[in-house]
């Protein structure tokens, strides 16, 4: 099966809160947005995440094209810049390390098991699918941004955190959470 594959990463702040998206268009018709994000994170390193999301989703038997803004990301493919990295034992030309290994080498290891090309889009531009992608990890960064600001400007004792269910945790900073979200009653 034909398919292609547009991302794209946001981030707010570099570091900040961040999205990704990805949107897969199938050779039947078919076609899957996929988001996500983290409260602290890159643009790069969400550029990285987007590309994971959507190859994970798709067969060794299929021919994927990929079309990324992302120049980082085109290139390492393009240019050899994962090959020299390897090879370098993790390190730049510049001989520092090499960012966000963990993402590169899971990149690395999904690459190894498909056929994927990459391509690089100009980035507001004018791409429609391109674009899609962008406001969505736009948006889903807004809105991890949005929740982490407000779970993060409380400071509010103990004793009013009061939770809902069995399943409670207290996290490195003393909040107490159910689930993935704070609970907090004023009394």
């Amino acid at each position: 099966m034909n398919i292609k594959i547009y991302t794209d990463g946001s981030c707010i702040g570099n570091p900040g809160a961040g999205g990704y998206a990805a949107i897969i268009l199938y050779e039947d018709g078919r076609r899957e947005e996929i988001i996500g994000g983290e409260s602290f994170t890159t643009n790069n390193r969400m550029e990285l995440m987007a590309a994971i999301i959507a190859l994970r989703k798709i067969s060794p038997h299929d021919n994927a094209e990929l079309f990324t803004d992302s120049t980082y990301l085109k290139n390492a493919f393009t240019q050899n810049w994962l090959d020299n990295w390897k090879k370098n034992g993790w390190k730049s030309s510049k001989k520092g390390a090499v960012k966000n290994q963990d993402l590169w080498k899971e990149l690395d290891f999904l690459i190894s098991h498909l056929n994927v090309t990459f391509h690089w889009v100009k980035g507001h531009a004018g791409n429609s699918l391109n674009e899609r992608c962008d406001k969505l990890a736009r948006e889903t960064a807004n809105k991890i941004n949005a929740q982490s600001a407000r779970s993060e400007n409380f400071n509010t004792p103990t004793e009013n955190v009061k939770p809902q269910s069995e399943n409670v945790s207290t996290d490195e900073n003393g909040r107490t959470w159910s689930g993935s979200q704070l609970l907090l009653f004023d009394e």
